[in-house]
């Protein structure tokens, strides 16, 4: 028998001994809780409404655990499934709108597993219930803002280069731009041609026109990127509200999918799908007094300064620039040391940004900050059917006013903010955008916890009960080399949930489990070819060694090229699916992976141990 190396006996049971160690906290659920926190960023949670809270919880007959302090957040362990979401209920009603209530988990893994990063595996929709929607994006919409945008920017192209024109309007998907005479209509023709390259320009001198038609390609581009757009949006402003393991995922030409794990109130996931915020910078017509401003004066508007309403400003009705022109915002501090954002402008901003700046030196500007909610309602249509209607809600205040010290231009700063939390939650907002265009939902689906749970029990029992199948196979099929593979099999299982509970974006979902199952099926396969190897060379008159070298050496090539042509399929399918699709991919390739390492490295070392020519030469293998 060929000397196997000791050491990579030491490397299996050391892979073995970490991977069990970081898969242990699956065998510790979490459990329900409820989530408060309060409505502005950077307050604590009041001792005596928690208290409160907390004693009407009990009053209620809902079964209140331990509370963890989560960052200004409190979570509120619960009974179960069905006590969380009456607990939620409840809660809203007694804290009011100064607080917001939200579904969660608190994790039941001691503290010393956690201290080393050990977590569990996060569980998809289908295993830990939540809410699924599929979003319809209203292309119409997004199409007509461009061209509004665009009738804007040919404006804007013709005063800076002083051609005068009597009228430039959209008509559908073409703009029309007049002029009086051939002059100016020749000049405007140069310069649109050399800027505007997702039209195409058609030229009439009989009547000084043009008519700019935008190009095919232009209009699926504007359609792509507003679901794109509006994807990134999406998932931004989940991600920062918390949910965990979301999917965001873009399903066609003009359609989203979003499931959101652990939320089971559909009316408050709308309202995180529904709530984007955005800033518009303007003028402050100082010369006006807010309190007799004209309710008919069409050139300004009033606001209330941080949303106090004795406290008013007058803003021009001209915005300067807008949140979508906002490329990147990031929370810092000025040279006192107090909050500020720093605000990245694109190109056409930083031009608008520019102009009316250095127009407008030692007067003063105002930051304005809207945010929109968007409120579902069930209401009943003409046929008698109920359908979702969607409302939008905006709250509009001032958040800052300074005075214009010089021109400004694409990267420049907001201070005056009350705290780092404030700040930080208005760098997250602009970095998370506006959506490109409306949405309403197409489909609507809640899957309760007491589902998930049973597809959990459903799969762990399929799992068990081949695993066991396989394990009275294997003993009873080849004695104690059956028990070396049982073992290896059982590492190999310890291997792959230890590697999923150590990969941050990893999601377990039924599908998944499904993976599992037949990575640990190819894991046998592979050892049963080398133990059919090792019965062959027996059979052909090798020693007992001999066979042993012989069966692992040429059984090799065998699973390497099977192995590698299943992950190949994995990488495929992890590059092209979607969703579960993805989640049995990565379960298969992980498991494929620890199968080869297990099978080939894992009983090998086994085997020598058992085997060892040092304690003398078997004369028969138990085979």
């Amino acid at each position: 028998m060929k000397p196997y190396p000791r050491w990579r006996l030491f490397l299996f049971i050391g892979v073995f001994l970490v991977c069990g160690l970081y898969a242990l906290p699956n065998i510790f659920p979490d459990e329900p809780a409820i989530q408060i926190t309060r409505s502005e960023a950077g307050e604590q949670v009041s001792a005596a409404d928690l208290e409160r809270l907390t004693k009407a919880l009990e009053t209620a007959g809902i079964t209140v655990g331990a509370t963890d302090e989560v960052g200004d957040s409190r979570l509120i362990r619960v009974g179960g499934a069905e006590e969380q979401l009456r607990a939620r209920g409840l809660a809203e009603d007694i804290l009011g709108r100064d607080y917001v209530v939200a579904l969660n988990l608190a994790p039941t893994t001691p503290s010393w597993l956690r201290a080393i990063g050990a977590s569990p595996m996060n569980l998809g929709l289908d295993l830990r219930g939540g809410v699924h929607f599929l979003l319809q994006v209203d292309m119409e919409t997004a199409i007509e803002q461009r061209m509004t945008s665009w009738v804007s920017e040919v404006r804007l192209l013709l005063r800076d280069n002083s051609i005068r024109y009597r009228e430039v309007s959209k008509q559908g998907q073409e703009i029309i731009a007049r002029f009086s005479d051939a002059k100016d209509l020749s000049a405007a023709d140069s310069k649109l041609r050399n800027q505007f390259m997702e039209f195409n320009i058609r030229r009439n001198d009989s009547r000084n026109e043009l008519r700019l038609s935008v190009k095919p390609e232009t209009l699926e581009e504007i359609k792509s990127y507003a679901v794109d757009q509006n994807r990134t949006t999406l998932n931004n402003r989940i991600n920062e509200l918390g949910v965990a393991e979301p999917v965001v995922q873009r399903q066609g030409a003009d359609r989203i999918v979003v499931q959101l794990p652990g939320v089971q109130d559909a009316s408050q996931a709308r309202r995180i799908l529904g709530r984007t915020a955005t800033l518009e910078f303007r003028l402050v017509a100082y010369d006006k007094d807010p309190r007799s401003v004209n309710p008919f004066d069409t050139s300004v508007e009033v606001f209330p300064f941080k949303g106090d309403e004795r406290d008013l400003q007058v803003l021009r009705r001209q915005k300067i620039v807008s949140g979508d022109q906002v490329t990147d915002a990031q929370m810092g501090f000025d040279e006192n040391g107090r909050p500020e954002v720093n605000i990245k402008l694109d190109s056409a901003g930083a031009r608008n940004m520019r102009r009316v700046t250095s127009e407008n030196i030692k007067k003063p500007m105002a930051v304005l900050f809207i945010e929109t909610h968007t409120d579902f309602e069930e209401v009943e249509n003409a046929d008698g059917e109920l359908e979702t209607v969607a409302k939008n809600r905006e709250e509009a205040y001032v958040i800052n006013v300074a005075t214009i010290q010089d021109t400004l231009g694409a990267r420049f700063r907001i201070t005056g903010l009350d705290s780092a939390a404030g700040a930080a939650e208005l760098a997250l907002l602009l970095r998370a955008g506006g959506l490109a265009a409306p949405m309403h939902i197409a489909e609507e689906r809640t899957i309760g916890p007491s589902l998930g749970a049973q597809n959990i029990e459903a799969g762990l029992k399929s799992m068990v009960f081949g695993v066991a199948l396989v394990f009275i196979f294997m003993i009873v099929r080849y004695r104690v080399f059956g028990v070396v593979a049982n073992i290896a099999l059982f590492a190999n299982l310890l291997v792959l949930v230890g590697v999923m509970s150590l990969i941050p974006g990893a999601t377990l979902t039924l599908p998944g489990i499904a993976g599992i199952v037949l990575s640990l099926g190819m894991a046998v396969d592979a050892n049963v070819l080398i133990y059919e190897r090792i019965r062959l060379e027996l059979r052909e008159g090798k020693t007992p060694l001999q066979a042993i070298d012989a069966g692992y050496d040429r059984a090799f090539e065998t699973i390497f090229d099977a192995n590698l042509t299943t992950l190949i399929v994995a990488v495929i399918l992890f590059a092209m699916g979607t969703g579960s699709v993805q989640g049995f991919a990565v379960t298969l390739f992980i498991g494929i992976t620890a199968s080869m390492f297990t099978a080939v490295v894992g009983t090998r070392s086994i085997i020598n141990e058992i085997y060892n020519p040092r304690r003398g030469r078997p004369a028969k293998l138990s085979i």
